[in-house]
């Protein structure tokens, strides 16, 4: 891809521009920020975008997958660039491996580096949490749902991958049990944001998949969840469905910011299964607690 960052124009649903782009000082290291998580002043956080890195080919070029297909140390790269561009230590990134579970993991000191610097010793983790400072947990994405949480009280942050599957099995109550579990996180204390992935617009699906969620999803929210086509098809809406999960899990509205940036409608600047298929690179999300 030859686009410069400067000539980025995403294309949001609303025009409302959740997440942000910002960039780095040097301005070549285009991300995705909330203002939400921004405001607290308490985290380093990003949404990539598939500009600024050095991958080449079908991963460019801010590709941050390493079972892909990609070069390693141009992944490595990339995710060197990233770490500069929002104030975090690249040796103590933390990445999931994700399955389209629900399996939440603490992370500890001594996951630091772990998926990047050292191999991980866990397998079918497809959320994170920490209350370690300067430990960046990290998900990846191609049309899936991210999740962001931050608990301010007890200075505790989790970041969750949740797909459709993920998403009837309540993946965003599933990792607020964990927190309040693991730092007697209460939900109505987390900020939490719904970052980019496929919109209803652009992501049909079949009767099979609208089966699950009318049996996950109490019948009065399914207007708002899919409608059916005349080809016998639905539009389903994640970001509806995850509202719903927060919501119902004791997250309050005025702490919930969800996205309206789809990865389909904007196949230029982030990578997406629906656009691209599997011969792509991954998007990736971060979430690291502040320092002091």
């Amino acid at each position: 891809m030859t686009t410069m960052p400067n000539e980025i124009r995403l294309q949001y649903k609303t025009g409302r521009g959740i997440p942000r782009l910002r960039f780095s000082a040097d301005g070549t290291t285009p991300y995705l920020s909330f203002p939400l998580l921004e405001g607290t002043g308490l985290v380093a956080h990003a949404f990539s975008t598939r500009m600024g890195g050095v991958s080449t080919g079908i991963f460019s070029s801010m590709n941050f997958s390493f079972s892909r297909g990609d070069d390693p140390r141009t992944v490595q790269e990339n995710y060197r660039r990233m770490a500069r561009a929002i104030g975090i230590d690249p040796n103590r990134i933390v990445l999931s491996y994700q399955t389209h579970t629900t399996n939440v993991r603490r992370v500890t000191e001594e996951d630091a580096g772990k998926g990047i610097m050292k191999e991980r010793d866990y397998r079918d983790v497809d959320g994170l949490i920490t209350n370690i400072a300067g430990i960046t947990l990290t998900t990846f994405y191609a049309d899936c749902v991210p999740l962001y949480f931050l608990d301010p009280v007890h200075r505790a942050i989790g970041l969750s991958h949740s797909g459709w599957r993920g998403t009837v099995a309540r993946m965003g109550r599933k990792t607020l049990e964990a927190m309040a579990r693991e730092f007697q996180t209460d939900p109505a204390d987390v900020l939490c944001c719904i970052g980019p992935s496929i919109c209803q617009d652009c992501f049909e699906v079949g009767a099979e998949v609208t089966d699950e969620f009318k049996e996950a999803f109490d019948e009065r929210h399914w207007p708002a969840l899919f409608y059916a086509k005349e080809n016998g098809k639905y539009q389903l809406d994640l970001w509806k469905a995850n509202e719903i999960v927060l919501l119902e899990a004791g997250v309050r509205p005025e702490h919930l910011e969800i996205t309206d940036l789809c990865t389909r409608c904007n196949p230029d600047y982030l990578f997406s299964h629906r656009a691209q298929g599997s011969r792509r690179g991954n998007l990736a999300a971060f979430l690291c607690l502040k320092e002091g």
